[in-house]
């Protein structure tokens, strides 16, 4: 049980809704919506001569791939996503780094993933709906070389 206030600083889960996004260093972009901030791994299975005795084997692979999705409001003359997406169709795709950090109440990041050479593989439109007076949202999903977690501090 805490019993002081830094022991429920230091146990007690941090909302999610308190995060910062920085894409290729530059100042902090407005998402509502960040997912996809996953590891894993491909699984191998062995089977030897004794697989039919001891069952097959298991072992971790290659890496999984790094899909992010992030999603933000449409905003009057702000076509970041798009401007993005389009060296794609150059052929002149530009990879860029992310890092997404959870922040605490003071604005200090407590868990921060780093996303390294992500690009942009597909631009979601918002869904129009006129029986609807939701924002319209956008998303683009990057695919990225690496993902990586720190716990700073």
């Amino acid at each position: 049980m805490a019993t002081s206030i830094q022991d429920i600083k230091n146990t007690y889960p941090l909302p999610v809704y308190y995060y910062r996004v920085t894409i290729a260093g530059e100042d902090a972009i407005a998402f509502s919506d960040v997912s996809g901030l996953k590891m894993g791994y491909q699984t191998i299975t062995y089977r030897d001569g004794m697989s039919h005795r001891d069952g097959p084997k298991h072992m971790p692979g290659m890496a999984t791939d790094t899909t992010l999705i992030l999603s933000k409001g449409v905003v009057r003359k702000d076509s970041y996503f798009f401007k993005w997406i389009s060296t794609v169709q150059l052929n002149t795709v530009e990879k860029r780094d992310l890092r997404v950090d959870l922040l605490d109440e003071a604005g200090e990041a407590v868990v921060s993933w780093t996303i390294a050479d992500a690009f942009p593989h597909q631009l979601d439109a918002p869904e129009f709906d006129a029986n609807s007076n939701s924002v319209a949202i956008e998303s683009l999903s990057l695919m990225a070389s690496s993902l990586k977690m720190d716990y700073p501090g």
